[in-house]
């Protein structure tokens, strides 16, 4: 059987475009006039959301990728949580999903989409959303995702871009993800390691996203593509705070450090990018460790969320942990502490 992940050239999330031309080809764009839209892309945020009545906000995004696991079940469960991510870090609740399917059928054969499809639909189950259709097209590199739609009461909307002076940040999952699909790809990541990993990325963010509301969250997004420092530097910059991260705090996968600290660390292409694009906005501490400074740049698919909220309200669960403080400081900076 042909491994989904030789048929593609950048695994998950790390197959992202260049953050920093995204930004600028997004912010060259015409922006609605509407005042129901209440969430654009203006702040990079995770989906946009619209007013429909004074009760009601529609909340939408899309996101797909190349296989980040050669197993094609697991491969559509991975990238149906990360999808449903979006919706769960604006504090809305995911409702219908939308299929999309890039796939060379003739050569990986149609039972290998079957499964794929079965990967994203297990997790569209467990997460109470229907899945009402999709779209698919003939290519050489396979590609899966969803589009998804949620709704809040636009009172009740979290966006990445409020965080307050003084509050705590959480992170909901470690990070590494991108070290072991990278690793994968090179042969280099043992079956128990590739296990674990699965794991975290199919783990669903709803309930991190209620424990966070429950906590007061004044900010959250997800930690995907653009690395756990990438998606901090939008919301310090968002928000009008600097942020402080302790290196020491941020859980990474069991195993990770390991493979970081090699002869031949598995750093992918999109960690690199997503450390040349944010380096300029971040303060290092001398006692950070290269690793970590890669680690903290590593390019994730379905991590968790960063969520920001009063410091004397820490979400219950052990599985969030407190990395992090936002400070009154207009710059953006992200600093890092060793």
């Amino acid at each position: 059987m042909i491994r989904l992940t030789s048929l593609s050239h950048g695994a998950g999330c790390g197959c992202k475009l260049p953050a920093g031309e995204v930004h600028r080809i997004a912010q060259a764009l015409p922006a609605p006039d509407d005042p129901d839209l209440l969430v654009g892309t203006a702040t990079a945020d995770d989906a946009g959301v619209y007013r429909v009545a004074e009760d009601l906000a529609v909340v939408q995004s899309v996101d797909f990728f190349t296989p980040i696991v050669d197993d094609p079940f697991d491969f559509g469960r991975i990238a149906a949580t990360n999808a449903l991510s979006d919706i769960y870090a604006m504090g809305a609740r995911p409702i219908t999903a939308l299929n999309l399917v890039a796939f060379p059928l003739e050569t990986l054969g149609a039972d290998v989409l079957a499964e794929i499809l079965r990967g994203g639909a297990a997790v569209a189950a467990e997460a109470g959303v229907a899945i009402v259709g999709g779209h698919s097209i003939d290519d050489a590199e396979p590609k899966y995702g969803m589009s998804v739609t949620g709704v809040v009461h636009p009172d009740r909307l979290v966006r990445n871009s409020t965080a307050r002076p003084g509050d705590a940040l959480y992170l909901g999952k470690p990070v590494g993800g991108g070290v072991v699909s990278t690793a994968a790809k090179r042969e280099q990541a043992s079956p128990d390691l590739l296990e674990r990993t699965v794991a975290v990325m199919t783990e669903l963010n709803r309930d991190a996203a209620q424990r966070g509301l429950d906590a007061g969250a004044s900010a959250m997004t997800d930690v995907t593509g653009y690395g756990l420092l990438g998606h901090t530097w939008e919301m310090a910059q968002g928000s009008g705070v600097e942020i402080e991260v302790s290196a020491a705090a941020v859980p990474a996968i069991d195993g990770v450090a390991e493979l970081l600290q090699g002869d031949e660390p598995p750093v992918a292409g999109g960690t690199r990018r997503n450390r040349e694009w944010v380096e300029p906005n971040v303060e290092w501490a001398d006692g950070v460790p290269e690793w970590q400074r890669w680690l903290l740049c590593d390019a994730m698919t379905s991590g968790g969320l960063l969520i920001a909220a009063p410091p004397g309200a820490d979400p219950p669960g052990t599985e969030i942990g407190r990395i992090g403080d936002a400070r009154p400081d207009g710059s953006g900076l992200v600093r890092v502490s060793a």
